[in-house]
């Protein structure tokens, strides 16, 4: 297959790129000495308004560089994952960090976010979107070494378009649910989950397993927020991964 040298990194809800960015930075110079020419982009989250889902992961599908590896976290590992099971062989790899399947409980996927705890906070959000991303952040932030600091540090990247914009965008989190996608897909795959992750379960990694036994499932990291608080603990294993299958 042919294989770009590029990953595109899928950003999570309400928080735009900024959080990524010190992951990307360092999986470019865990790359660097291996994969010279290998570059990281970041890619926010599509529009919502007044697409479905399907039409939202089309729209990635066609917007995204052809045989790249497809990352993301949390709602954006969910997307990265809908548009690789999409490509198949014709995408190189895909990474999930702190994502989830299904991100709200199922009858058969029950290691997820109980559904009274999401209509809560979707309705926390649309009563008082600030007050919103202020608990997100928090929920986030726990499980971290020093979860105040990293909570007060998500919160300045915030984004706080449309109000509607950022609903749309919980609708679609509840509504995704990748484990066809988990189980089909037939090109590398590796789904981080961090240990004490408030928002996505750590025991769904063994429900991944179970999707899919090909998949290489892993801990890593301790909060929902790893990306931004453990950078290089994640791009070690990320890069480690990625070069062993980029030339297979």
């Amino acid at each position: 297959m042919t294989k770009t040298n590029t990953l595109v990194f899928i950003a999570g809800w309400g928080l735009g790129v900024a959080p990524l960015q010190a992951l990307a930075t360092a999986l470019t110079h865990e790359l660097s000495s291996v994969l010279p020419d290998f570059v990281v982009q970041l890619q926010p989250l599509p529009d919502f308004t007044g697409q479905d889902t399907a039409a939202v992961i089309q729209q990635l599908n066609i917007e995204l560089p052809n045989h790249c590896w497809l990352a993301g976290w949390s709602l954006g590992g969910m997307l990265a994952t809908a548009v690789a099971a999409q490509r198949q062989n014709t995408c190189a790899g895909l990474i999930s960090v702190a994502s989830n399947a299904c991100f709200v409980v199922k009858d058969t996927w029950l290691n997820a976010m109980p559904s009274s705890n999401f209509i809560a906070f979707h309705k926390r959000c649309q009563n008082n979107l600030t007050k919103g991303l202020k608990h997100f952040s928090q929920l986030c932030s726990q499980g971290a070494t020093d979860p105040k600091v990293l909570s007060r540090e998500l919160l300045t990247m915030a984004l706080m378009p449309d109000l509607n914009v950022m609903l749309e965008g919980l609708n679609l989190l509840a509504k995704l649910d990748n484990r066809a996608a988990i189980a089909h897909f037939s090109s590398p795959q590796l789904h981080l989950f961090a240990a004490d992750d408030a928002l996505v379960p750590v025991t769904a990694a063994a429900d991944y397993q179970i999707l899919n036994a090909q998949a290489a499932v892993e801990v890593l990291g301790q909060s929902h927020a790893c990306v931004l608080a453990e950078p290089q603990l994640l791009a070690q294993r990320m890069a480690e991964f990625i070069v062993s299958h980029q030339n297979a």
